[in-house]
């Protein structure tokens, strides 16, 4: 008989049901409409060869699509090996959660196929792709008003060009093909701020939450983020842009980074580009000449920090090693990095845990951007910048006659700048980080069964979904 799930370790997949139950349980819909909630709507499992090297190779691939109340649905695809239904059906259900959550009119899907990407050389990957991409996308599993895909663990702009273009070669009709998929280089249809947008949304995240003195306070800290000792776990796209927007642009010391073959730790705070251009080179963190390097670095997770943000793969804090950390505030930047288990002792500890289904949102948020902007063909910024500058720099004229006096060409420089569509970007991930705060921060503050940040952020998309599905007839 199978061991109960609290007494074993729980899988990513039991984990988000665990967190749905549990936040379910406070809602007041029927058991029908939660178990609707709950379920994925369709999961679609693909096997296909492609010549390489002299004979046939067979891939495995899957889309699943966990809910349909709001269309296209939305959901990166990943490559790695672990890529498996439960695996697939679990962050297709996050990602409806996540757009309920921050606004965006998305349902949740998600996609990936097994495979170590590194195995395979550049051209031979794009072959992979594009036929992967053949049969989803004759399936309707890729399209511009039904599924989106976006980049993923593997998977980065590169390969969302590459299924843009087999999409197009498919549909080449089709207007709003680029709309097919987003996190595209900016060359084919892309839009600025996507690479960083996980990232950003870490940053904001914890900006917001420090704006809240009730919340620090009870995650023993106080004041700002400026000189808060912080450890990152992965130094990919989202844990190098995290790490380095907090260190350069907030003030935070990053003391260690933790990667697959080591970690390093320095308490003097870690150089992230210098590090980040080492493992470029040399694939990991060992013979880095700044700081201690770690043979293990899984152990920097139980080191002491002010915030730790695991921003790698699930389960990285689990029972095993959740009473060790000694973290005040976890974020996580990586989908399910904490277990069912984990999270239960972590919150027994009294460690405030910042929940994926929000910290991470950053990335669908600015995809929902690109996708409105290939819809709209037409750069964001473009009709209004100029006249932005125009109006500003009219004021600033008026000002100086007024007073008599210049202001410094530094000043005037920044302030008659009309937003580009960078700035934009940042201006409406910065506008849906905090909204989607206050909104989790309400139901955690005000209901009094709601005793934690996660089960708020799960209340508050699950009500917003379930109220979808009461529009549209269940």
């Amino acid at each position: 008989m199978a061991l109960d799930a609290m007494e074993r370790e729980t899988t990513f997949r039991e984990s988000v049901d665990i967190m749905f139950d549990r936040a379910a349980a406070h809602l007041d819909i029927s058991e029908g409409l939660k178990h609707k909630i709950k379920v994925a709507n369709s999961v679609y499992a693909v096997r296909f060869g492609v010549r390489l090297r002299g004979d046939i190779h067979t891939f495995t691939g899957y889309r699943a699509v966990h809910s349909e109340h709001l269309e296209p649905v939305k959901g990166g695809i990943r490559y790695a090996l672990s890529v498996d239904q439960d695996e697939v059906e679990a962050l297709a259900a996050l990602m409806t959660y996540k757009c309920a959550l921050v606004q965006v009119p998305f349902g949740g899907s998600k996609g990936g196929l097994a495979i170590n990407p590194r195995d395979w050389d550049e051209d031979e990957l794009e072959r992979i792709t594009r036929r992967f991409t053949y049969e989803l996308a004759k399936r309707d599993l890729i399209h511009p008003s039904q599924n989106v895909p976006a980049p993923d663990m593997g998977t980065g702009e590169r390969e969302m060009a590459w299924m843009a273009d087999q999409y197009r070669r498919m549909n080449p009709t089709d207007i709003d093909a680029a709309a097919c998929v987003t996190g595209k280089p900016l060359g084919a249809g892309g839009i600025a701020g996507r690479v960083e947008a996980t990232g950003r949304g870490v940053q904001y995240a914890l900006q917001e939450f420090f704006r809240h003195d009730e919340d620090v306070k009870d995650a023993n800290m106080d004041g700002t983020l400026d000189g808060k000792r912080v450890i990152v776990q992965g130094l990919g796209n989202v844990g190098y842009h995290a790490a380095k927007f907090l260190a350069e642009e907030d003030g935070c010391k990053i003391i260690g980074v933790a990667e697959r073959d080591g970690g390093i730790w320095d308490e003097n705070g870690i150089n992230i580009d210098q590090l980040k251009n080492f493992i470029a080179k040399t694939g990991g963190v060992k013979g880095y000449h700044h700081g201690t390097c770690i043979s293990d670095g899984s152990k920097l997770l139980e080191e002491d920090c002010d915030i730790l943000i695991p921003a790698a793969v699930e389960g990285a804090i689990w029972r095993g090693n959740a009473p060790n950390v000694k973290a005040k505030l976890i974020i996580e930047a990586a989908n399910g990095p904490i277990t069912a288990n984990a999270d239960t002792i972590l919150r027994e500890k009294g460690v405030i845990i910042i929940p994926d289904m929000y910290a991470n949102a950053g990335g669908v948020t600015v995809s929902y951007f690109e996708w409105v902007k290939n819809l709209s063909h037409i750069r964001f910024g473009r009709m209004q910048r100029r006249e932005d500058e125009k109006q500003k720099l009219l004021l600033v004229e008026e000002l100086e006659k007024m007073t008599g006096q210049k202001f410094a060409p530094e000043f005037v420089e920044k302030f008659g700048r009309g937003a580009d569509e960078i700035d934009l970007v940042r201006s409406g991930l910065d506008d849906t980080m905090r909204n989607a705060y206050q909104q989790m921060r309400h139901y955690w503050r005000e209901v009094d069964a709601i005793e934690d940040m996660r089960t708020a952020a799960y209340y508050t998309s699950l009500k917003d979904v379930a109220e979808s599905y009461r529009s549209l007839g269940l």
